[in-house]
Formats: C-alpha cells, sequence, structure tokens
C-alpha cells in the first residue's frame, strides 16, 4: 500500500514557522471584537474543564481549546438569519455566534435554563436566535441539515446561507460525499467548514486517508476550495468573507478547510494523548507556538493597537463574564420530571 501524502506541508508540521498574522484590512475595533471573542470561548472552555474535573459537570465534554480562531473568522460574516449547524465539538459555533455563556454552561450542567432546557448537554446545543439550529454527537449528521437549510434559504429568497462545521473524520462518512454532491448540482448557498484538526478521535488522518488535504474533496466536486491556516483568525475571515458573499451572491458551494490543532485529549479536560499513538506530547507543546490568541496580541502589540493594559483589561472582564455566568449556571434549577415527557410529545398527552 502507498505511504499517505502530506499536501498540507508547513500547515500540519508543528515545527515548521508559519509566518506572522497579517492585520490589514482590520481596524482596530474589529479586531479587538475578534479578540474578545476567542477569549469568551477559551475561558467558557477551560471552565467546563473544570467543572468536568471537579465532578460537577457530568455529561461527555469535547473542548476545542486551541481552535478558537476557525468560530469566530468565520462568524465575523454571519447573520443571525443564517443556519448555522455543529457537531459534537460546538461550544465555539454557539458563542462565536453571539451565544450566550451563561446558557452554555448551564446547559453542560443539565440546567433548565441551558440551551437545549437542560436535556442535552454539551453535544446538544441550539440557538435559534444568534443563528445557531443545532449541534449533535453523530458524526457528520449535520452536514445534510446545512444543505436542507441552504435549499430552504434559496427558496425564501432573502440572502441567507447554510453552514456546517465537522472535522476531518466526518469527510470519511458517506453522507458528507452525498451533501457536497447534491449542494454542487443543485448551487445551493452552503458553507461546509472543515476543521482539519488531524485526528478522528484516536487515529491520524495518515492512519486514515491517502492525503491530509480535505480541500480535495471540493475540488472533486467542482466547488471552490479554500485551505487555510485555521490558527490565524484574520486568514479565516478573509477567506471565510469571500466565501460567504459568493455564496450569498448565488454563486453556489463552497469548501472552507481551516488546519489547526486542539489542546485537549479527545474528551474531557486532560492535555493528554488519548486520541492515538502517533499524538505526542511534545508535538501539543510545539502547536501550542500557534496558539491563536496570542499570535492575534502579538500581531496586534507590533501595530499598536494593542497595550498590554488594554489587554490585560480584557481578559479581566472576559474572565468575570464567564465567573459570574458559572456562578449562576451552577446555581440554577434542573427541569422538572414532566420535561422528561413535555419535551418529547407535541400537543395533549395520553
Amino acid at each position: 500500500m502507498a505511504a499517505p501524502v502530506s499536501e498540507l506541508g508547513a500547515l500540519a508540521d508543528p515545527n515548521s514557522d508559519v509566518g506572522a498574522l497579517d492585520v490589514a484590512g482590520f481596524d482596530r475595533a474589529t479586531l479587538i471584537a475578534l479578540l474578545e471573542s476567542m477569549l469568551r470561548i477559551r475561558y467558557a472552555e477551560e471552565e467546563v474543564g473544570l467543572l468536568v474535573e471537579r465532578g460537577v459537570a457530568r455529561a461527555p465534554c469535547h473542548l476545542g481549546i486551541g481552535q478558537e480562531a476557525i468560530a469566530v473568522g468565520v462568524s465575523h460574516s454571519l447573520l443571525a438569519t443564517d443556519r448555522v449547524f455543529g457537531g459534537h465539538r460546538s461550544h465555539s459555533h454557539y458563542l462565536a455566534l453571539g451565544g450566550d455563556v451563561f446558557r452554555l454552561l448551564a446547559e453542560v450542567l443539565g440546567k433548565a435554563a441551558g440551551t437545549s432546557k437542560g436535556m442535552g448537554g454539551s453535544m446538544h446545543l441550539y440557538g435559534a436566535e444568534v443563528g445557531f439550529l443545532g449541534s449533535v454527537p453523530l458524526v457528520g449528521a449535520t452536514i445534510p441539515l446545512a444543505v436542507g437549510a441552504a435549499l430552504a434559504a434559496r427558496l425564501d429568497g432573502k440572502g441567507a446561507i447554510g453552514l456546517t462545521y465537522f472535522g476531518d473524520g466526518a469527510t470519511e462518512e458517506g453522507v458528507f460525499h452525498e451533501s457536497m454532491n447534491l449542494a454542487a448540482t443543485f448551487s445551493l448557498p452552503v458553507l461546509f467548514v472543515c476543521e482539519n484538526n488531524l485526528f478522528s478521535s484516536h487515529l491520524f488522518i495518515s492512519q486514515r486517508q491517502p492525503s491530509d488535504r480535505i480541500g480535495r474533496y471540493g475540488e472533486a466536486h467542482r466547488m471552490v476550495t479554500a485551505t487555510v491556516d485555521g490558527n490565524d483568525v484574520t486568514a479565516v475571515a478573509r477567506t471565510a468573507q469571500r466565501l460567504i458573499a459568493d455564496a450569498r451572491a448565488g454563486k453556489g458551494p463552497a469548501l472552507l478547510e481551516a488546519v489547526t490543532y486542539r489542546h485537549r485529549g479527545h474528551v474531557g479536560p486532560k492535555e493528554d494523548i488519548d486520541v492515538g499513538v502517533m499524538r505526542r506530547l511534545e508535538d501539543v507543546v510545539s502547536w501550542k507556538q500557534r496558539d491563536p490568541i496570542p499570535r492575534l496580541v502579538a500581531a496586534m502589540f507590533q501595530q499598536n493597537l494593542l497595550t498590554e493594559g488594554e489587554y490585560a483589561g480584557l481578559q479581566d472582564g472576559v474572565r468575570a463574564e464567564v465567573a459570574a455566568a458559572s456562578s449562576k449556571a451552577q446555581q440554577g434549577d434542573y427541569p422538572p420530571d414532566s420535561a422528561l415527557l413535555d419535551l418529547v410529545y407535541a400537543g395533549a398527552q395520553r
């Protein structure tokens, strides 16, 4: 059998220098907003990790710490009227759209005030008010939903798009290819966003596919395809803005591959190598040099767009927001017993 091919090059090599962020074209207010959003996601997920460690949060929690730039960069061009779907690692997707930290943490804790009324947990989030129409743990399951939402959006004629987030592992599911084929054939306004963190649960991508570049699938379906550094929020934002604008303009679907790396394991709060024998702790350390948050901060410092005092104040403000949300969520009520039926059956119960 032929050896797998790396087409990603430096983007997939933790020891390669991919360069500094280019913040040209972004004003100071926008960059601060992007930074604040990434910090909110980071601190919220760190709080989830602590709740799991303390045994307060008991449902399985999949953390995307290190991948914040993707959701934040993409959401920069999204509207509340768009139809966005996620998967089992979707805290960032919900929060980047403007989702409420308290409602997220309440859901993780199974509280009635949660995004899914405490009945879904970490992997079943819902926030229609910000355009997030759901996440589920079944790999690839929301990809066709985004395609259907894109068809509905085109029929509505109001310029909305469908969007689905998924990992590199989901591209090995048949429904991914069926959805790509349908979207391309009918030229639907949908953006497929692959967060390629190089691992699918316990297997490195070279153990599962003949190439590490997911973009080849978009090209096979004759759709516009872009592969970017997923730890560069400005690169993600620029590329997503173009692809989303094209989708709104009726130019059909596109695939955005954002290459990244999560700091924590497959599930749970630990920075371990539980995802497989090819994940090494030294690689995790190397990938942290590409952490999207300090990379943006460094670029803003260099361009005199942010001072150390302003950054410290921003961090303190977001930390306080997350701490208050966590405290409120922990004090909240669980759903009543009646919710077991009320949220399953429509109409009068027999």
